[in-house]
């Protein structure tokens, strides 16, 4: 099956349907032509974003589903109690003059391919780190987590992932990040169930945990 485009968007919380286009940011689908493993990370950020600043550009609603058979690219949440991430000193809880840096998500975009019964997907995040009253060291690393969940009475997780990008603070009070979760593979779904459908996005601290080492049977 040849390639489909679902949706390209930039995302803000609220359900929007449909083929979305950045046309305020002047942004075009020919941009998403070259193949994302040979851009580099700016690049494909900003054939996500359109490059510009933090401010979030309006999206425009386009009319057409038919070329999809109606699905459309999730809408981006912000998982509840996951919108910031303050770090403070070894031993010390992230609270007033303790918080040594605390970082903030301010803009999201995504885009959907439906290729072969499957869709594959981007998420792009764009943030800022904030120094502290205790001060931040000279880099920080960011971790987050994208989940592909089915909303409803009871929740569904379909797959997640962990992105993490590192900080150079230098002088700077307030720094801006951004990264792009890809290759976020799930399979299609009916147009009903596909609405239901959300990429879910917050910081998640535990990713930044080494993972435990397997334990070594030894022969007896």
């Amino acid at each position: 099956m040849d390639e489909k485009r679902l949706m390209f968007a930039v995302a803000r919380p609220g359900r929007r349907r449909g083929i979305a286009m950045l046309a305020a940011a002047g942004i075009c689908c020919g941009m998403l032509a070259s193949p994302a493993s040979a851009q580099s990370i700016t690049d494909r950020f900003k054939s996500l974003f359109g490059g510009g600043n933090d401010a979030a550009a309006p999206s425009v609603p386009g009319d057409s589903q038919s070329e999809t058979g109606g699905l459309t690219c999730p809408d981006v949440k912000v998982r509840a109690g996951a919108s910031t991430y303050a770090v403070a000193a070894p031993g010390k809880q992230p609270v007033g003059s303790e918080v040594r840096y605390q970082a903030t998500i301010t803009r999201t975009a995504r885009d959907c391919n439906l290729n072969a019964g499957q869709i594959t997907a981007r998420v792009g995040i764009q943030g800022r780190v904030i120094v502290g009253p205790a001060g931040a060291p000279a880099t920080v690393e960011v971790p987050l987590r994208v989940a592909v969940v089915q909303g409803g009475v009871s929740e569904k997780t379909i797959t997640t992932t962990v992105v993490r990008t590192t900080v150079s603070m230098g002088e700077g009070l307030s720094v801006p990040f951004s990264v792009v979760a890809e290759d976020i593979v799930y399979p299609a779904v009916s147009a009903d169930i596909n609405d239901s459908y959300i990429f879910y996005i917050g910081f998640d601290p535990q990713a930044l945990k080494p993972e435990p080492k397997p334990k070594v049977v030894r022969k007896k």
